[in-house]
């Protein structure tokens, strides 16, 4: 299913720090929809913890991007660290 929302960005950052959290947003949709790769997420996370290093300003973000999408942030980035799978499906099968 087509879901027709733009990522929540800030127009101050630069094209790469948006970049960084455009992917990540991808990715948690990614994790929801179909599956994605544990490293390779966990890569792109890191990235957005450099351009929204504070928890607070993470959970505003991505309580903005849940908002939009239905899909949690939170969700994916907890599985990502407790997991021990290569893939992350966090929705219906």
């Amino acid at each position: 299913m087509e879901k027709n929302y733009s990522y929540p960005i800030d127009y101050d950052w630069t094209k790469e720090q948006m970049e960084d959290v455009v992917n990540v947003w991808r990715m948690v949709e990614l994790a929801y929809e179909k599956e994605i790769d544990r490293e390779e997420f966990l890569m792109k996370y890191k990235k957005f913890k450099k351009v929204i290093p504070a928890i607070g300003e993470e959970k505003r973000w991505g309580n903005k991007f849940e908002a939009l999408s239905d899909y949690s942030l939170y969700r994916v980035v907890k599985e990502a660290k407790t997991t021990t799978k290569k893939k992350i499906h966090l929705g219906e099968r």
